[in-house]
């Protein structure tokens, strides 16, 4: 019996918090939106694990901004082999499809958290304001 429910392949593998799934839900949306697709249909608009990663790298910074990280590691995920692992399941809840090239490891070693969330995090202020928080280049 194939499971439909993205919260049931959360709960029924225990390692990742559901919320992690729904999120990366919007992160492939996201991702088919910077890859240029989201105009194509079907196996038009895949991507790849990097790109994936990618779109949920912008999403949680918008989301998140430098909390992203704390957020991520309270639904389970410590690194981008995490979010490779969840996408396998849903691919085998065949709520994902994948490629024929598509395999587990091109989500290994994606990017570092802390040094993107935290460490490369800079804010955005409005430009009515008239500022910009300073850079570390200075």
């Amino acid at each position: 019996m194939v499971v439909k429910d993205p919260r049931k392949v959360a709960r029924d593998d225990g390692r990742y918090a559901p919320e992690a799934f729904e999120f990366l839900f919007h992160g492939l949306d996201r991702a088919v939106k910077l890859a240029g697709r989201d105009e194509k249909t079907g196996a038009g608009r895949h991507v790849s694990g990097q790109e994936l990663l990618q779109g949920m790298k912008e999403h949680a910074l918008e989301l998140f901004g430098p909390l992203a990280a704390h957020v991520w590691r309270s639904w389970g995920i410590y690194s981008t082999r995490d979010w490779g692992n969840i996408v396998f399941l849903l691919v085998d809840a065949e709520l994902l499809n994948r490629q024929d090239g598509d395999r587990i490891e091109d989500f290994e070693h994606g990017f570092d958290f802390d040094e993107v969330f935290v460490r490369g995090y800079r804010p955005t202020l409005p430009s009515e304001i008239g500022v910009q928080p300073a850079s570390d280049e200075t």
